[in-house]
């Protein structure tokens, strides 16, 4: 497959783009799909330290030669009327296609924003031609391993509205990026039945995409997210197995689950697999284009391991057998690549034989086995440490990567709207044996802000619950309040001792048990900080550098108020930045209240400063200066995100530049 793409692009250089409707060939032959990465609400909530580099590594060493991103770029912008998307978002995406184009692996940027329970809507052209424009004009000058994904699974629309809309959003892509691949499909979830029904493209350098899932009562078994819920479905076989067959439950009968298992007699075999990939295939021939599968598997929870697997093996041996692609739903989560209920470890969990059915390699695995941590580790500066996924929960707001006066570094974290019982998460992956360094002293360090007096809330551990039904997850924690740090908009050091903390009880299951003195620190699974007392509304905090360590060494360097409020209500009002994105210049312009010395500089994406627009005392009023997109040594920036800080009396307001 690779070698064919890579022939019949090297023949499109050679003769020039023909008559025909696609000469492009899919350079890649198999993948995963790398979900719950950049599938979140906000730039502020991706978990970029999720995924690494090694991670990819890994991906590649399996033999699989493409990672399919879903992102949810809606998300990630402005919203109307322009959908800027956020310079975040674009600094992490930079990240990962670098990632793939140093380690020769394609990468899929997947627009995923959709929900499975609202339809399409027909003037959704409007915001794709805006974020796919700002995304081609970024990327354009990027290697050939990246390509474009319209919009995942449009469904409630017809193809055919829907090809015409797709239609224009390649063309706004065009204007910009005549070179990358742009992935293509129907409606209907994407299905192979309404490949048929997309117009004639002339792009010559499209890939049509598929997804598959059938039978969907063996694959979707025990979803949630269907409607009605499949979750009381289970047992399902594959194949079809009339002594296995599971009766229908009470609240799926007379729906339309009911009628697909009534015809799994027909339906639930590999003959059948083959004839619906047929469809696809018989479109791709038809039509003289290339086709690829973009997702398709098993959900885990309520299938039969062995049947799971013979499905994927009946699956990819009959896309491969007709020169089809594949990127499987998913790598880590419900659908993937590693044992039900492991830590998803690389070199301990992965389902080998499932690797086996799909093709792949297996890589060696060994049982694992926890070690105590003998030194300190970050659970977040700038980012979250590494083998640590988020875990808040409530109805608060999470920003990781706020650039209000971080107390440090980059970024810090801010939380608004706050309820009680909302929490700050931190869940280590694998859990953790903290018991060495609570024997040697280490303590707990870490910055916050506060907004406003009287908050109080509590930080803790949580250890792991075992498989004795008698076990609880038992809650050590300490309580923070206006005896240990004013809350005065200004950061603050805390620094606790690991063996100060106190063992508070546990929740599960809806029911408050009192301690028992049974917390266990030899499996810590979760950090959290958490809302247990009555807030007022308004209450913001903000937290940088949170440590496990046994130096007491942090000093408070930044001593401005935190957050942009404080600044724009005292001392900085009407910070503009015109235009943004710019090209060649841009105006910063705001009003000074006060009368002393002002510096605005501009800060690239990683901290280094660029350019000093501004130095000196000035008086009261309204004050403006042109940035030229130089930096201080004469060279010009280049393309990406900064950072513009107008910096007076310990007072900073912060802005964010985008320079095409």
């Amino acid at each position: 497959m690779k070698f064919k793409g890579h022939f019949i692009w090297l023949f499109i250089i050679l003769i020039g783009f023909g008559s025909s409707p696609c000469e492009s060939q899919a350079p890649f032959s198999r993948g995963i799909n790398l979900t719950g990465w950049f599938q979140v609400n906000s730039p502020g909530q991706i978990q970029f330290t999720r995924f690494t580099k090694k991670d990819f590594q890994n991906i590649k060493s399996l033999g699989c030669d493409v990672i399919r991103l879903p992102v949810n770029m809606h998300s990630f912008t402005s919203g109307e009327p322009h959908f800027t998307l956020d310079p975040v978002y674009f600094s992490f995406l930079d990240s990962v296609i670098t990632w793939c184009e140093e380690l020769n692996l394609y990468i899929i940027l997947d627009n995923h924003s959709f929900d499975p329970n609202i339809d399409t809507s027909p003037g959704i052209g409007t915001i794709l031609s805006k974020i796919w424009s700002q995304t081609s004009l970024r990327y354009k000058d990027r290697s050939d391993f990246l390509l474009y994904e319209i919009l995942n699974e449009p469904h409630g629309i017809s193809t055919s509205s829907w090809g015409e809309i797709q239609k224009l959003v390649i063309s706004s892509i065009r204007i910009n990026d005549k070179r990358h691949t742009i992935v293509v499909g129907g409606s209907g979830y994407n299905s192979y039945l309404e490949l048929k029904k997309l117009p004639v493209y002339t792009d010559p350098n499209l890939l049509y995409t598929f997804h598959f899932y059938d039978p969907f009562v063996f694959t979707h078994q025990g979803a949630s997210w269907v409607a009605p819920s499949m979750e009381p479905l289970a047992n399902v076989p594959f194949p079809y197995d009339p002594a296995r067959m599971p009766a229908v439950p009470a609240s799926l009968r007379n729906t339309w689950i009911e009628s697909n298992l009534l015809n799994y007699p027909v339906n639930g075999n590999v003959s059948s697999i083959n004839h619906l990939i047929d469809i696809a295939t018989e479109f791709k021939n038809s039509r003289n284009v290339n086709i690829f599968c973009g997702e398709f598997g098993v959900y885990i929870p309520n299938s039969d391991p062995t049947d799971r697997i013979y499905w994927y093996d009946a699956v990819c041996q009959y896309l491969e057998n007709n020169d089809i692609p594949w990127t499987m739903w998913d790598y880590k989560g419900s659908f993937g690549l590693f044992n039900n209920g492991s830590d998803e470890l690389f070199g301990h969990d992965l389902n080998t034989r499932l690797l086996q059915a799909l093709g792949l390699n297996i890589p060696p695995q060994t049982p694992f086995s926890l070690i105590p941590d003998s030194t300190g580790f970050i659970i977040y500066s700038d980012y979250i440490g590494e083998k640590i996924n988020d875990a808040s929960y409530g109805s608060g707001r999470i920003d990781f990567y706020s650039a209000l006066s971080p107390a440090n570094g980059e970024y810090s974290i801010l939380w608004n709207g706050i309820s009680r019982f909302n929490s700050l998460g931190f869940d280590f992956i694998p859990d953790k044996d903290m018991s060495k360094l609570i024997a040697d002293g280490y303590a707990l360090d870490l910055m916050v802000s506060g907004n406003v007096p009287g908050i109080k809330f509590e930080i803790r551990f949580t250890d792991s619950k075992t498989d004795d039904p008698f076990d609880l997850p038992w809650r050590m924690g300490i309580v923070l309040d206006d005896n240990i740090v004013s809350w005065d908009k200004r950061w603050h050091h805390v620094h606790i001792p690991l063996n100060e903390f106190q063992e508070s009880g546990s929740w599960h299951n809806n029911r408050w048990y009192d301690s028992q003195g049974k917390f266990d620190w030899k499996a810590i699974e979760k950090f959290e900080v958490s809302t247990e007392y009555e807030l007022l509304p308004g209450r913001t905090l903000y937290f940088d550098d949170i440590h496990i360590t046994d130096l007491d060494t942090a000093i408070v360097r930044n001593t401005d108020i935190v957050g942009v409020e404080k600044i724009t209500e005292k001392i900085i009002s009407d910070l503009k930045i015109t235009p943004n994105p710019m090209k060649n210049s841009t105006e910063i312009s705001f009003y000074h209240s006060g009368s002393d010395e002002i510096y605005v500089e501009i800060y690239s994406s990683t901290g280094q400063k660029i350019r000093t627009l501004i130095i000196g005392k000035q008086t009261a009023g309204n004050i403006s200066s042109k940035w030229n997109g130089y930096s201080d040594d004469g060279y010009p920036a280049p393309a990406g995100y900064y950072i513009c800080r107008v910096i007076t009396s310990g007072y900073q307001a912060t802005g964010k530049i985008i320079k095409y």
